[in-house]
């Protein structure tokens, strides 16, 4: 039996993460992969909301505040209020992550080499196929896609369940 999507996109997930999580540890660095979006964008510019990290980041709102408040448990970023009326939060390296960009950015060299390696192998780019996913996936998303799906197998279903000339229900 071929396994679903879901179950293949976390496999997928496991074996990239995971050999991410790896090299990190083999850097001699305490650091998830989880973290890249917000240090990349930090390592641009001086300070950024959790909206505009989520946004350049290419987060959720959510996973951007949870991320943030790991890396502040971690040290890697400091939080202060900013804004006209000061609600929102402003986030910046803290000194020691500042400290890591340099090494960071050695890893994260080698990861793109590994995912270019990886495209050059495969019969289409895997980073070209989740960019046109993602895209469509913005257009019509996989919810609405699910319940088109759900409205199909029900018509379907009232189909089968009718005698000729019976309408139903």
């Amino acid at each position: 039996m071929k396994p679903g999507l879901g179950t293949q996109l976390r496999h997928l997930i496991e074996l990239l993460d995971g050999a991410v999580e790896q090299a990190y540890v083999e850097a001699g660095l305490d650091y998830r992969p989880r973290y890249t979006p917000v240090m990349r964008v930090l390592a641009e510019q001086p300070s950024a909301t959790i909206g505009e990290l989520a946004a350049l980041g290419g987060l959720t709102q959510p996973a951007a505040t949870q991320t943030v408040a790991l890396m502040v448990k971690k040290g890697l970023l400091t939080v202060a209020a900013g804004g006209e009326d000061g609600r929102q939060r402003v986030v910046r390296l803290s000194a020691a992550g500042a400290a890591l960009l340099p090494r960071l950015r050695l890893c994260w060299q080698a990861t793109k080499s590994a995912a270019d390696s990886l495209d050059a192998e495969l019969a289409f780019p895997l980073s070209d196929c989740l960019a046109q996913a993602i895209a469509v996936l913005e257009t019509r998303s996989f919810g609405a896609r699910i319940h088109d799906g759900r409205l199909r197998l029900d018509a379907r279903s009232d189909a089968a369940t009718t005698t000729p000339g019976e309408k139903p229900e």
